[in-house]
């Protein structure tokens, strides 16, 4: 999954550079939207036969735990206007 949650990364780093913090969290809110389709590419190879049940529940408890990270820090960002 490292290779798909890149594009998570890059919206987050795209987005550190805006000069609001509103502009930011929407940064974060494409990287949650970049999560989803990275959950949707897995769906696609597990229906493929390219990973196995075991390797898929592996990396949705990744995507999930992620996805929770990125809701935190977007909600503490609207909230408290902070990015650190």
């Amino acid at each position: 999954m490292s290779r798909a949650a890149d594009s998570i990364c890059l919206n987050i780093a795209e987005g550190s550079n805006k000069l609001s913090d509103l502009e930011f969290s929407k940064y974060l809110n494409t990287s949650e939207t970049s999560l989803e389709e990275v959950l949707c590419c897995l769906d696609l190879i597990l229906d493929d036969g390219h990973i196995t049940d075991k390797e898929f529940e592996g990396y949705l408890r990744e995507a999930e735990e992620l996805g929770a990270q990125l809701i935190a820090f977007g909600r503490k960002v609207r909230k408290q206007g902070i990015r650190l």
